[in-house]
């Protein structure tokens, strides 16, 4: 006799797998703050330059001259150089403070005078500032190669020269002023010793701010 036919058992339902939605994590939440801030700061930046269009200062080097001039057999120098560094400021809505100004005048990259007592001075909005600077040699000791390339420059007639400027400033827009930041301006005129006569000639200067 046959054994009886046991029907398959059925199978169980497969599960159903749900898909549920990430919690929105806190790191992508402030990534998305700070690019949006971004932007809008980036916005705003570029709106102000519009309105205010910023152009940069203009300095050169005028009427540079020397008197007292002496540079003994020993190298020791002594004079007095004077120039007006004219300032030129094309801003539309920008002013200026002056806050600290320092010069030194410096001879193939020694220094030879420095002076931190100019006055410090506010410049209205397009506007052309002379100042007039004194650098005062008193006995200066100059290297040998150095006191050498001087004289052969001053039996030439003209020297040229390194007139180095630092100064803090601030912005002025309305009533809105700047923190204090850093100019540095170089120019190199020639001094003339004929006769201790002024050079006239304008010596453009180059400026980072």
């Amino acid at each position: 006799m046959a054994p009886p036919v046991v029907p398959p058992r059925p199978q169980p339902p497969t599960p159903r797998v749900v898909k549920t939605r990430q919690p929105f994590s806190l790191c992508r939440c402030i990534a998305i703050s700070l690019l949006t801030l971004l932007i809008i700061v980036g916005i705003v930046v570029l709106i102000i330059w519009l309105v205010l269009k910023p152009h940069k200062m203009v300095y050169s080097i005028e009427n540079s001259s020397i008197h007292d001039y002496n540079l003994t057999n020993s190298n020791h120098l002594n004079a007095n150089f004077n120039f007006t560094l004219r300032a030129y400021n094309p801003n539309k809505r920008i002013s200026i403070y002056y806050d600290y100004i320092e010069v030194k005048l410096i001879f193939n990259s020694q220094q030879i005078a420095f002076n931190n007592i100019v006055e410090p001075f506010y410049q209205p909005r397009r506007n052309v500032t002379h100042l007039n600077v004194s650098l005062l040699t008193n006995d200066v000791v100059l290297y040998k190669d150095i006191a050498r390339d001087f004289k052969t420059q001053r039996s030439g007639g003209d020297v040229e020269v390194e007139v180095k400027i630092r100064a803090k400033i601030r912005f002025k827009v309305g009533a809105w002023k700047s923190n204090h930041r850093k100019l540095k301006i170089l120019c190199t005129p020639t001094v003339n010793f004929s006769n201790s006569r002024k050079n006239s000639k304008s010596f453009p200067c180059d400026v980072d701010v």
